[in-house]
C-alpha cells in the first residue's frame, strides 16, 4: 500500500540575494571586530570590547549561515540552535567582563569610545538594511536578522554611554550599556533556540510519520 503521509519538502535553492547579503554582513562585521578590538583596548571600554566580541561572533554566524544554505530544514535548524546558544553564552561573557571592569574601576576614554561607536552603528545599519527582508524566514534567517538588530541597538547604546562617560567622568554608563548588550544576547539567543527546536521537531515528525 502506498504511503500517503507528507514528507519534509526538498531544501529550497539558496536565495542569491540572501547569500549576497550574508557576504556583505560577514565582511563588515569582521572588519569592525578588528577596529573595536583595538579601540576597546585603547579606550579601556567594556562596551567596545563586548561589541568587538559580538562583531566576531556575528561574522562567524554569517559564515556558518552561508555554509548551510540549501541544507535540509533539520540541519538548518540545528545550526541555528547552536548559533542561538552562542548568542546566549555571549551575554554571560559580557556580564563577566562587566564585573571585571567594575573591579578595575578605570573609566573609559569617551571620545574614542563615541567615535568608534558611531562608526560601528553605521556599519550595522548597513547590515540591517541588507538583512531586513529576511527577518521572517526560517530560524537560520531569523538568527541572522536578530544578530543585526541587536547590534544596531547595542551601538546606539554605546554612543549614549560615551556621552554619559564624557559628561560625568564615571564608568557607570559604560557598564550599563554592557549589561543591556548582555540581556539582548541572552533573550535573542533564547528566541532563536526556541524557533529552531520547533523546526527540528517538525522535521523529525515529517520523517517518521510513515514509520
Amino acid at each position: 500500500m502506498a504511503c500517503t503521509c507528507s514528507h519534509e519538502p526538498a531544501p529550497k535553492k539558496p536565495d542569491s540575494k540572501f547569500r549576497t547579503a550574508l557576504w556583505i554582513a560577514l565582511v563588515i562585521n569582521f572588519v569592525m571586530f578588528l577596529v573595536e578590538l583595538v579601540g576597546g583596548m585603547y579606550a579601556h571600554s567594556s562596551a567596545l570590547w563586548a561589541d568587538a566580541l559580538d562583531f566576531f561572533g556575528d561574522a562567524v554566524n554569517y559564515g556558518v549561515s552561508l555554509a548551510v544554505l540549501g541544507a535540509s530544514l533539520y540541519w538548518r535548524a540545528s545550526v541555528a540552535f547552536a548559533k542561538g546558544l552562542v548568542m546566549a553564552l555571549f551575554g554571560f561573557v559580557v556580564i563577566a567582563k562587566v564585573i571585571y571592569a567594575y573591579v578595575q574601576g578605570i573609566p573609559p576614554e569617551a571620545i574614542t569610545m563615541g567615535t568608534i561607536g558611531i562608526l560601528a552603528l553605521i556599519a550595522n545599519i548597513v547590515c540591517a538594511v541588507f538583512l531586513y527582508a529576511f527577518r521572517d524566514g526560517d530560524s537560520n534567517m531569523k538568527s541572522v536578522w536578530l544578530c543585526s538588530r541587536n547590534d544596531v541597538i547595542g551601538n546606539a547604546a554605546v554612543i549614549f554611554a560615551a556621552i554619559g562617560v564624557f559628561g560625568t567622568g564615571s564608568m557607570l554608563p559604560d557598564i550599563i550599556v554592557a549589561v543591556i548588550m548582555a540581556v539582548l544576547g541572552v533573550t535573542g539567543g533564547y528566541q532563536v533556540m526556541k524557533k529552531a527546536q520547533q523546526e527540528r521537531v517538525q522535521s523529525a515528525e515529517q520523517k517518521t510519520s510513515c514509520s
